[in-house]
């Protein structure tokens, strides 16, 4: 079995270039050797990495380091695609956040990252049935890095939080691929109301700091809410939306503004 996951690794791009950084780093700062060592070098694939990253994080009295470990690992042996969506969602921060240097960094310092994989976690325990666990996750997440995210939210791949404090994702909401978000952004209902209440984010949206997207609205691929808007009513596809309340202001100035990461409104 070993073998077999270092073939795998073997052929692994994103993994073999973390490991490689791990090393540098080890022989740059020996006092972060033991560090390098025990969350990517002692391991044998990006998926264990996470596993054992997240149950470090998240290990509480209530919850061991083991049992969160063992409940990631499983995670990842029933949906493959968990691995796939960890790498697009490095990508994502890589090629977005110019904060970030090294796919390294996200892995091990960067919660916007360590959220979203915590939540995929949560999410699978959800669809599983294992709904008190996931909540478990959802609460752990919420106090440890300052993102509350529900475990039925569904969110697409290539995700990028950046600084990501203060993320709320509503129940219901749906987020596309590709989408960025920056800290402060609320993606929630308008009062209480049961059922379909949150958001449905397209494809490519970037939404700004602090903005707030409310109620079971759907916002377009490729588009743009600014900074600080309220967004209380459908956004249609490639538009830059602003204000309060929210108002279409033009076209959205790119193909892709989530990887673009323009937020200006004005050229």
């Amino acid at each position: 079995m070993l073998e077999s996951e270092r073939s795998v690794a073997s052929v692994d791009p994103v993994w073999d270039r973390i490991v490689a950084e791990a090393e540098k780093a080890a022989s740059d700062e020996p006092l972060l050797g033991g560090l390098m060592h025990s969350s990517i070098l002692h391991h044998t694939s990006l998926e264990r990495a996470q596993a054992y990253r997240m149950a470090q994080k998240l290990a509480s009295k209530e919850m061991s380091e083991q049992i969160l470990r063992e409940i990631a690992d499983e995670a990842h042996a029933a949906v493959p695609s968990l691995g796939e969506a960890a790498r697009a969602d490095l990508s994502a921060v890589y090629d977005r956040d110019p904060a970030c240097h090294r796919l390294l960094q996200p892995l091990l310092y960067f919660k916007g990252f360590q959220a979203i994989q915590a939540y995929r976690v949560g999410h699978w325990l959800w669809t599983e049935g294992r709904v008190d666990l996931a909540y478990f996750i959802q609460m752990r997440v919420s106090e440890i890095f300052g993102i509350d995210i529900h475990p039925n939210a569904v969110i697409g791949k290539g995700i990028m939080i950046d600084h990501a404090h203060s993320i709320v994702i509503g129940e219901t909401a749906v987020v596309g691929d590709n989408v960025s978000m920056l800290h402060s952004v609320t993606l929630g209902g308008t009062g209480k109301e049961h059922g379909d209440r949150h958001p449905k984010i397209g494809n490519g949206v970037l939404i700004g700091a602090g903005a707030k997207v409310l109620g079971n609205i759907s916002i377009g691929s490729c588009s743009r809410i600014a900074a600080g808007s309220v967004v209380l009513h459908d956004v249609p596809s490639c538009k830059t939306v602003a204000g309060v309340p929210a108002k279409i202001v033009g076209e959205a100035g790119c193909d892709q503004p989530a990887i673009s990461m323009d937020q200006l409104l004005e050229h």
